[in-house]
């Protein structure tokens, strides 16, 4: 049988799938663990430099598999643990990692599957994805970061307003309110996301690193603060690279320049 997540690398992208159609890829303890391992080998691979998170049509993820959450062997409170040494965030949908995370958001998300979608660093929707919060329907309550994440993403008022509810967001109205970056056409999905990946892998991968990780920081700190981080980080960033940045600056400013006239063209 099958592994019921799968990994793949092509191009220094790293595609790894949530592969139970028949469940709509709700996330049993064996793929907790498996999204654990999968995203820590990417993390340490030096040959990725970003990650793919998509399912196997027609969902996404439809959220922890309540018939095993029902049978009594799966506690939300204590998830199973990883391998290689690694453990099963009780925070998150997975750890981490410091590459970028694409969510290719190929149906509906739900609930646990919500709060998977919301730990990528953004997200490109189908226009058969559909977005839903359901843990009051469910008897549940959210544990990684729903509560947090869906606000940023599209403010208090209308987060509150799919938790209560319980209804379904279609993708144009996500695209609206700034839960998913893009929507495209169902079969253009994932080769929009490899583009989009193709291009992340373009950069200086040690400067896209420490700057995603300073958004991060950020998030967590008051606006005057957060100016203060990053004109901290900018400062010893420079410092630690001086001749490096002077050395490498003017071949990058022209790989810019001439990427900017193909673009705008």
């Amino acid at each position: 049988m099958s592994a019921p997540v799968r990994y793949e690398v092509d191009g220094r992208i790293a595609t790894v799938t949530i592969d139970r159609p028949d469940a709509r890829n709700a996330l049993s303890s064996e793929v907790q663990r498996l999204l654990t391992e999968l995203m820590g080998r990417a993390e340490e691979d030096p040959e990725v430099d970003v990650v793919i998170l998509t399912g196997v049509d027609p969902a996404f993820c439809a959220g922890l598999d309540l018939k095993e959450l029902g049978a009594g062997t799966m506690s939300v409170a204590q998830p199973a643990g990883g391998s290689e040494g690694r453990s099963v965030s009780p925070l998150r949908p997975f750890p981490p990692i410091g590459k970028p995370v694409i969510g290719a958001v190929n149906g509906v998300a739900v609930t646990g599957g919500l709060e998977l979608a919301l730990a990528c660093d953004f997200l490109v929707a189908s226009e058969r994805a559909r977005f839903a919060d359901t843990h009051s329907r469910v008897g549940i309550q959210p544990g990684w970061g729903l509560t947090v994440e869906l606000p940023a993403a599209v403010g208090v008022r209308r987060a509150k307003e799919m938790s209560a509810t319980g209804n379904f967001v279609d993708a144009a109205t996500a695209l609206a309110w700034g839960l998913v970056n893009h929507v495209v056409p169902h079969e253009q999905l994932m080769p929009f996301c490899r583009g989009l990946a193709r291009d992340i892998a373009s950069n200086d991968q040690a400067s896209l690193a420490r700057l995603l990780d300073t958004y991060d920081e950020g998030t967590q700190l008051t606006g005057a603060d957060a100016r203060a981080l990053e004109a901290r980080v900018s400062a010893d960033w420079l410092a630690a690279r001086a001749s490096e940045v002077s050395a490498g600056v003017e071949a990058r400013r022209r790989v810019v320049v001439e990427r900017g006239r193909t673009q705008a063209g």
